[in-house]
């Protein structure tokens, strides 16, 4: 049985910071309890900046803009070092390690990971690293990308034109392999999620692979899998690359879905709260200016920079604007499928959405059944911190949620999550690994 407060998660206009943290006592009592609120509010930043990780994919734009546009400097932040990650699991372990022992000490992360992280189901011997999750980086705007081997077949939103393909191919003695970024993530849980829609076993119908992003397009292009899920630029690469095709964009299977966050250490936080702040803040406005159609090509040209993503630009530049090569033939224009940053409320960390997350890899393992998910996400998620960096700078009452639900989220295939009864959600699935 999974442990919830149906309280908590009734809907947009009951789960509030304060029922949450009642769901979680023992939790937040082990907080700092930051002066004046959630900061001090005399005095600058504690210290000048921070070591943040990111991983070359659009989604990493907030921390990239914030740097080139002196963004972080603005804010008191003036020696910030935003360093490339080789892979989910580096940027895990240079967590672990902290930026006082040549680590870092928060990144561009899978909304998922802080959770994984702190509760210590991925690292080493399983020892936790608490982390906190303060800001949603971005929705939407990953894909999930098929070998050219399968363009003839009718795949798409629907998986289910694969399952007969390949269980062929598993009976002729090869391997069926699926690939996605970091166990019990967002990628993996997208993909998942596609697979098992279209009746296609994630664990036991195909063999599902971890790859770095920036290894995905040229690991298919040598034949080492069949179908992956990753963020942009690559799925576009692929495309232009001619060696596979993309076969739905994640927003097609959840609009609008939480993807990226903000995920620091907490005890760089509790030690640092009013550059916390000033991080806060920064990112934020880096988000504005992301969320901008203005600012779409000078973005590209960022990102497609040899530090950061050493990619022609026209990957990045065309699925920031919502234009879709899915390739086949099969072009989209103006679509609402863009990366979002900021307006209406995206940089703002959703609990119900984190809830999804940790009942999603209660499905797949990750956690036990029992797990007390209101519990878990009022440790980790820090929307009260994002609250008041926006209030400092002035943020826009529409880009302020009132609440911490967004309320049931609906999927493509009619699935319903209410973050009020996970356990309805979980019932209604047939592919799963929990009773």
């Amino acid at each position: 049985m999974i442990r919830t407060d149906r309280a908590i998660f009734a809907g947009p206009k009951s789960l509030t910071r304060r029922s949450l943290l009642q769901s979680a006592s023992v939790a937040a009592a082990a907080r700092l309890a930051f002066p004046s609120g959630a900061f001090a509010q005399d005095g600058g930043p504690e210290v000048k900046g921070v070591k943040l990780g990111y991983i070359a994919l659009t989604d990493a734009a907030p921390l990239i803009i914030a740097q080139e546009k002196g963004i972080f400097a603005k804010h008191g932040l003036p020696e910030m070092s935003i360093e490339k990650q080789a892979s989910w699991a580096a940027t895990r372990d240079n967590i672990v390690l902290g930026g006082a022992h040549n680590g870092i000490d928060g990144a561009h992360i899978l909304s998922p990971m802080p959770y994984l992280i702190s509760t210590g189901k991925v690292t080493q011997n399983n020892v936790p690293t608490p982390m906190y999750l303060l800001a949603r980086l971005n929705y939407d705007s990953q894909a999930i990308s098929v070998a050219n081997e399968y363009r003839d077949t009718a795949v798409g939103l629907d998986s289910a034109p694969l399952k007969a393909v390949f269980a062929k191919k598993k009976a002729e003695g090869k391997e069926v392999k699926v690939a996605m970024t970091f166990p019990g993530g967002t990628h993996d849980l997208w993909i998942r999620y596609w697979l098992a829609a279209g009746g296609i076993d994630p664990d036991k119908d195909v063999s599902t692979i971890v790859v770095p992003p920036p290894q995905m397009v040229a690991n298919m292009k040598v034949g080492n899998m069949d179908a992956f899920c990753v963020g942009e630029p690559w799925n576009e690469q692929l495309v232009n690359q001619n060696i596979g095709f993309t076969a739905c964009t994640t927003g097609e299977i959840w609009k609008k879905h939480p993807e990226k966050a903000l995920g620091m250490r907490a005890d760089w936080v509790e030690k640092n709260p009013t550059a916390t702040r000033a991080l806060l803040m920064a990112v934020m406005e880096a988000q504005q200016w992301c969320d901008a159609f203005a600012n779409k090509n000078e973005m590209a040209e960022i990102l497609g920079k040899r530090q950061w993503f050493n990619v022609p630009p026209a990957d990045v530049l065309g699925r920031l604007k919502g234009d879709i090569n899915y390739g086949r033939g099969k072009v989209a224009k103006g679509t609402d499928l863009f990366m979002k940053f900021w307006e209406g409320g995206v940089s703002f960390p959703y609990a119900s959405h984190d809830a999804w997350f940790i009942t999603e890899d209660i499905r797949w393992g990750k956690y036990d059944p029992a797990t007390d998910i209101n519990a878990l996400v009022a440790k980790v998620n820090r929307g009260d911190l994002w609250r008041d960096a926006a209030k400092a700078l002035g943020a826009a009452a529409a880009d302020v949620p009132a609440t911490d639900s967004r309320g049931p989220e609906t999927f493509f295939d009619g699935k319903v999550f209410d973050p009020a009864d996970p356990q309805a959600y979980l019932k209604s699935l047939s592919i799963k690994r929990v009773a």
